[in-house]
């Protein structure tokens, strides 16, 4: 039997390395406090209440309700419960929804640099991947290129909004020329929109199901694990025209077929609360993202311009550091004592090697620390 162990993420080494060393993690993207306490009771009451037997395949009924009154809330979005599947995480809405769609010989084009898992997930699939590079320092999107790696065996675009590891916004009017795309090639657009509760610039998120040239071909993926800062929940979703989510549904049976039914019960019961609290909830990170952006532009570092998700990006080469994201993360981890992740790792080839990415989810006295250790690293050049 000839056996291929498929290598760790980036993540998993880095975080590896950090507990190993000591040093302080800004590389994997997670709170190190937990911020809703209220979703913690109401996941207590629900084991306490509700029957912890199967759930229905595609989500509890009160769950699903609860997804579209909170869109409608928060984003103007007239959804039905026969537009939403619950899944196990929003990788695995995005597992289902590539297996809904790519069969073997077909094509799929992702915006790099992006989330580490599209690749994998299109291949496993039978599908090819087709990368178009944003364009560095905003990351915008290059129609132009975009265009040309449009085939006729092409099914599917995958785009992130706010994007991970960017942290940047699809505008509105760059949404529309996807839509276009979209129209005119019969394709599908994946959206991944886990981050659309952390937006820190005042800017309303716009989802391609916001646009009608996108509304019935589009497929929105959300998390209650970033909308509550409790990324060990892995429950998410995927939303959709119904036609598409019977689709998604149908490979979601044979994925996990149904996921944690105290945790649905909780996250239906949190989506309820009161556009008050997902302000305030979003309001606890605001400071920290503004401490560590600070202190990285007082010790020397540039910093890009960002939005939304809880990471900063710092530019090398404008910081008078070499070009070379991973030798400098290791040099940052072993001499700095702080753990970062090089925005090379969400490439799959061509990748731009000259910025990092780091995550201002963590406690204040953590963030100083954390600062102090890269501006001495920086004094020590």
């Amino acid at each position: 039997m000839r056996l291929t162990t498929p290598p760790t993420t980036v993540f998993t080494r880095m975080s590896a390395l950090a507990q190993e060393t000591g040093a302080i993690n800004l590389g994997q993207g997670f709170p190190d406090a937990e911020h809703a306490p209220e979703l913690i009771a109401m996941a207590q009451r629900a084991l306490a209440e509700h029957s912890q037997q199967y759930p229905p395949m595609r989500g509890l009924a009160e769950l699903r309700q609860a997804v579209c009154d909170f869109y409608r809330r928060e984003q103007g979005l007239a959804l039905t419960p026969e537009h939403v599947v619950v899944t196990s995480g929003a990788t695995e809405a995005l597992a289902a929804s590539i297996l809904a769609f790519v069969q073997p010989g077909d094509e799929v084009v992702l915006l790099q640099p992006c989330y580490d898992a599209y690749v994998p997930l299109v291949e496993r699939a039978g599908g090819a991947v087709r990368m178009v590079s944003l364009s560095p320092p905003d990351w915008s999107i290059p129609f132009d290129a975009l265009e040309a790696a449009i085939t006729p065996a092409t099914r599917m675009i995958v785009a992130c909004t706010p994007n991970n590891p960017t942290s940047t916004l699809i505008p509105r009017a760059a949404l529309e020329r996807l839509g276009a795309l979209c129209e005119a090639h019969d394709l599908v657009l994946l959206c991944d929109e886990v981050w659309e509760a952390m937006i820190f610039t005042g800017d309303a998120h716009c989802s391609p199901l916001h646009l009608a040239g996108l509304r019935d071909r589009s497929i929105k993926v959300g998390s209650a694990g970033k909308l509550f800062s409790l990324t060990g929940w892995k429950l998410g979703w995927a939303l959709a025209a119904p036609p598409l989510a019977a689709m998604i549904a149908g490979q979601h049976q044979w994925l996990t077929f149904t996921s944690a039914v105290p945790l649905q019960w909780a996250v239906a019961e949190g989506l309820a609360l009161p556009p008050e609290w997902h302000a305030s909830h979003r309001a606890t990170y605001a400071p920290r993202r503004q401490q560590l952006i600070d202190g990285l532009e007082a010790a020397g570092f540039a910093v890009l311009p960002s939005a939304g998700s809880w990471f900063v990006s710092m530019d090398l080469a404008a910081s008078g550091l070499p070009a070379d994201d991973e030798m400098v993360a290791e040099r940052l981890l072993r001499e700095a004592g702080v753990a970062t992740i090089p925005l090379s790792a969400f490439y799959r080839d061509g990748a731009d090697k000259g910025y990092l990415r780091l995550c201002f989810a963590k406690q204040e006295a953590v963030l100083d620390d954390a600062v102090e250790r890269l501006a001495g690293f920086r004094r020590g050049l």
